[in-house]
Parts: structure tokens; sequence; C-alpha cells
């Protein structure tokens, strides 16, 4: 076990799209656990949209990173020092912790993982945060019915992927858009989705949207924003429901952007429109994770993460998210 540890470090602020002039490399000691704490070697970590927003100094759904601060996000890894009796030398969890070689994780707040469910990168999707938010969205904030048409955006993520196939198990017709022909043929050839748009080739939403959804949309998953949801929100039928997740074609605006006008298309349709922080069910996330590790082992749910070699290409990974780069959860392998 090496003597030192490279992190990651937030160095500066970004305007608009972030570069790799925030992020910062750095040696230090490997951390020794304290007392009901576990240090864990890492072997994937987790970039997720939602960083970006702890980027900025002003007030977010995710609490803002200071300058200077180590970054963190989700980890899965190996335990090489325990000072709890929760777990053991070897043991595989999955946590909150930091960019980095090596991380200490609060053993309360640490998860194991079973790799005869699946392997270790999908402890940070679909079992994992991503996984948790889908689950909750669609059933808890969208609540679908069967004979539902349900459209997703950004549904080839690892958020958006997961919420089709659950709403497919509900008995739902399922819509996704996605921006290359690649996603577009894995939703609807390996997941399980009725139709999918390719947003990038698409120069008519509001169209492509009467084929593939000529009965209109009941449950909207926002995960995007922009003219997706514009288009969107004119198909919405009597008492749909949307449940806003994600915003990510906004994430780097440094002003609010005026578009059109959406609230008037809900007077006629009365649809519900409710926000989502997947922490609010934390007191729930035991049941939903047995739930996905049931429908993942029996392969009710499938699952595809994109793999980024190497601590030191965790920017990228993290930045790549923004340009599209990632096919279901984007995860970088820091060590075998």
């Amino acid at each position: 076990m090496r003597d030192s540890n490279r992190e990651w470090y937030f160095v500066e602020r970004p305007e608009g799209e972030p570069t790799l002039d925030s992020f910062e490399l750095r040696e230090r000691e490997r951390p020794t656990p304290r007392f009901g704490e576990l240090l864990v070697r890492v072997r994937y970590l987790s970039v997720d949209p939602y960083m970006r927003g702890r980027m900025r100094a002003g007030e977010s759904y995710a609490e803002p990173w200071a300058v200077g601060d180590v970054l963190r996000g989700g980890i899965v890894g190996e335990v090489v020092e325990s000072e709890s009796d929760r777990f053991e030398t070897g043991d595989l969890v999955t946590g909150h912790g930091t960019w980095s070689e090596y991380s200490v994780l609060d053993a309360d707040d640490a998860a194991p993982v079973d790799p005869s469910v699946a392997d270790l990168p999908a402890y940070l999707g679909v079992l994992g945060m991503p996984g948790r938010t889908a689950y909750f969205g669609l059933l808890d904030v969208a609540e679908p019915r069967p004979g539902d048409t349900v459209v997703v955006s950004g549904a080839a993520g690892a958020v958006g992927s997961t919420v089709g196939q659950i709403a497919a198990l509900n008995g739902c017709r399922v819509v996704g858009f996605a921006g290359t022909d690649e996603k577009t043929t894995w939703l609807t050839d390996s997941l399980g989705f009725d139709a999918a748009i390719n947003y990038a080739t698409t120069d008519d939403y509001r169209a492509a949207l009467d084929d593939a959804a000529p009965g209109g949309v009941d449950v909207y998953f926002d995960n995007v924003g922009g003219p997706i949801t514009d288009a969107v929100f004119t198909k919405l039928n009597v008492d749909a429901r949307v449940a806003v997740c994600g915003q990510i074609a906004h994430y780097n605006d440094e002003g609010v952007p005026t578009g059109p006008r959406k609230l008037p298309a809900l007077i006629a349709s009365r649809a519900r429109v409710q926000g989502l922080l997947v922490g609010d069910y934390a007191t729930r996330f035991g049941a939903a994770r047995e739930q996905l590790e049931t429908w993942v082992a029996s392969g009710a749910v499938d699952h595809r993460e994109t793999v980024v070699e190497g601590l030191e290409n965790a920017p990228d990974a993290f930045l790549g998210l923004f340009a599209g780069d990632n096919v279901g959860k984007q995860v970088v392998r820091v060590s075998e």
C-alpha cells in the first residue's frame, strides 16, 4: 500500500463551461482512519452533472465546493484499514468519498457491495445514487400508471436509462430523447423503449413527439431542460405529471435564459410539475436498493457504464458529460 495519495483539488471557479483549469492533481500523505472510519482504496469514482452546481459560489441544490477543497463524489473500493466493527479489511464498499487513490469513509455512511449481483461500476450507477434518483423520481414523484406515455430526456444517461426501464416494467409506453444514433438504438433495442428521438439530428421536436407519442404525454421525466422541455410541455395531457430531476442544458449558463413561456401550457392540462432531490428519500434507500438489485440480477433492468481509465483523467471524464460522451453511467477506474 502506498504511503502517498494522489487527490484532485478544486482550484478555480469556472465561468460558463468548465475547463481543466478548475482542477489540480496533488500528492499528499495517505490519510489515516479514525474511530468509526474506513480507509478505502478507490477502485472506481463517479462523475455526475450535479457537480457543476457545486462549482458555483452561489446557492445551489448541492452544497458549493470551496476553492481549495478536495473534490468529492461517489466511490466504490476495497477497505484496506478499518476502525469499525461494521466492516473488515478486504470488504468492498460504496459511499461518498474523494477523487483520490485512497479515501476515508464514515463506516455508518458506507454500504456493502455484492459483486455477484453486478460489477463494481454499477454501484455508482443503477445500484447507486442515479438508480435511486430514477426509482423515487419516477415512482413517487411522477406516479406512472399502466398505459401512460412516459417521455424521458437525457434518456441514455444513468438516471434516464433506468427511469425508462422502470416505466416499461409498470406497463407504460416509453419515449426517450438522446443525442446519437448509438444511444437511441440502445434505448429501443436493449432497454425496451418504444421509441427514441435523436435530438441532435431532429429539427422539430414537436413533430417528432407527434410521431413518437401520438396520444400525448402523461409523464415527463426531465433531466435536460431547454428546447426539449419547451416542446414536451406543449404535448402534456390532462393531469400529466412532470418530474424535474436535472437541467443539464442550463448548468453552464451564466445568466437565466429566457425562452418560450411554459406556464400557460399547464392551465389547460392541469399538469403537476415537481422537482426532486434524492436525498429526501434517504430513509428508504435500503428498500430501493433491494428492489433495484432484484431487477438487475434478474435481467429486468439493464445497465451500461462508460469507463474512463486513470485517476489523472477524472476531470476529462467530468467534462465529457457536457459533450454527451457517455452512454449510461460515466465512471473513472482508479485502480484494478
